[in-house]
């Protein structure tokens, strides 16, 4: 179990008087470095909750898990909650970790002393990054690893104890039961076009997209005009279908370019964001594009709306699970008219026709870049998948007889 103190060089179970307990039986060093550069002692972190967060400026994760911390960490220590973080860096060499640790409020293992770093690593099991662990006041594992926490609850979690984290999801089980539409916003309209407000109870009955965009995110543009066709479908069809775009642009100069785009309604950015933070949490939005789709009674159907729409296009209305399987159930019989093999320009091997059962699952089409699932051409040797659609578009295909 990751965390575990009884592994190879992890925090005994228990110690003797002379030797102490908290944070000194993890941390063998007398102090820490500070983003400014200045000296922490330990003593200053005794009887806190403290977190070990395994780290690195080059990878990705980290760079959008850090400011979610920050934020958890801001409003902890505002309030006075006994709560520290300790960076321990993987960074590859001293001005990355000096850059990266300048982004961040709390002190860190000086990037020379190896020896900590490593054995910190080899206690607690480090194999991947971000790796947030929680130790008590007293050193002991709290939490072996806090990410997830943070990204869905943020300074609520603290602190991070197995009994706080039943209550959040008890209290999370509580909410998504008894969700209504207007729960859902703090403000009770939103707007349509040409600022005219439209009031949220007008909704009430349809099946509601909340798309969480951006100006700025490529992928968001390239889905916004695929959701828009649909939405114009949809729309004609006379079909009881809204689109909510919810954003998540920093600027509204980026919120009013994205709104121009789109043919639907806008939570409004008067408020600074500060309703689609909290749909985008109460949600556990990590990524964008991401349409989250609720029922006409009120409750969520679907958070995987962007994928339905990328799979099946208009036909994925009205996102249920019983829609769903019907479109897989049409899809399978449609693939016992595609060949058992494909040959293309665009690849050097042949590709084998795939299930769900067979070797497919999710994965993201070598050829229109776009979500796929189940069913695929794939190359076996490499991995290399494309939809069904595409090996029967693309220029230079052509069908074998998979002898």
């Amino acid at each position: 179990m990751v965390g575990d103190p009884e592994v190879e060089g992890a925090p005994p179970e228990t110690e003797t008087e002379e030797s102490g307990r908290g944070i000194r039986s993890v941390l063998p060093v007398a102090s820490l470095v500070s983003p400014s550069g200045n000296e922490v002692q330990l003593p200053e972190l005794e009887g806190k909750v403290v977190a070990l967060y395994f780290a690195a400026n080059w990878y990705p994760r980290c760079e959008a898990f850090t400011p979610a911390l920050a934020a958890a960490y801001g409003q902890l220590r505002e309030r006075g909650a006994g709560f520290e973080v300790v960076f321990v860096s993987c960074d590859e060499d001293a001005p990355s970790f000096e850059r990266f640790h300048r982004a961040m409020p709390w002190p860190a293992v000086r990037f020379g002393d190896l020896p900590c770093k490593k054995g910190l690593s080899q206690a607690f099991q480090v194999e991947g990054i971000p790796r947030l662990v929680v130790l008590g006041p007293e050193g002991e594992v709290v939490c072996s690893d806090a990410v997830e926490l943070v990204h869905r609850y943020g300074d609520p979690a603290f602190p991070f104890t197995p009994a706080r984290v039943a209550e959040l999801e008890a209290d999370e089980r509580s909410k998504f039961a008894s969700q209504t539409l207007e729960k859902l916003f703090s403000i009770g309209y939103v707007n349509g076009s040409n600022d005219h407000q439209v009031p949220i109870s007008s909704l009430v009955g349809k099946t509601v997209g909340l798309y969480f965009s951006a100006h700025r995110c490529a992928p968001c543009a390239k889905f916004t005009a695929r959701l828009a066709a649909i939405y114009g479908t949809l729309r004609r069809k006379a079909e009881d279908f809204e689109v909510v775009y919810v954003p998540m642009d920093k600027e509204e100069d980026g919120y009013l370019r994205s709104c121009g785009a789109m043919p639907w309604l806008a939570l409004p950015y008067d408020d600074g964001g500060v309703s689609s933070r909290a749909l985008a949490r109460y949600f556990d939005v990590r990524e964008i594009p991401t349409m989250v789709v609720i029922g006409p009674d009120g409750k969520t159907v679907t958070r995987e709306g962007r994928n339905l729409v990328n799979l099946y296009f208009d036909m994925a209305f009205p996102f249920t699970d019983e829609q769903v399987r019907m479109l897989q159930e049409l899809e399978d019989e449609e693939a016992k008219g595609y060949a058992p093999s494909l040959l293309h320009a665009g690849h050097r091997h042949e590709l084998s026709i795939v299930s769900g059962q067979s070797g497919g699952g999710p994965y993201i089409c070598c050829e229109c870049d776009e979500q796929g699932f189940g069913w695929a051409y794939q190359c076996i040797a490499c991995g290399y998948e494309i939809h069904l659609r595409c090996g029967r578009n693309v220029e230079g295909g052509s069908a074998g007889t998979g002898q």
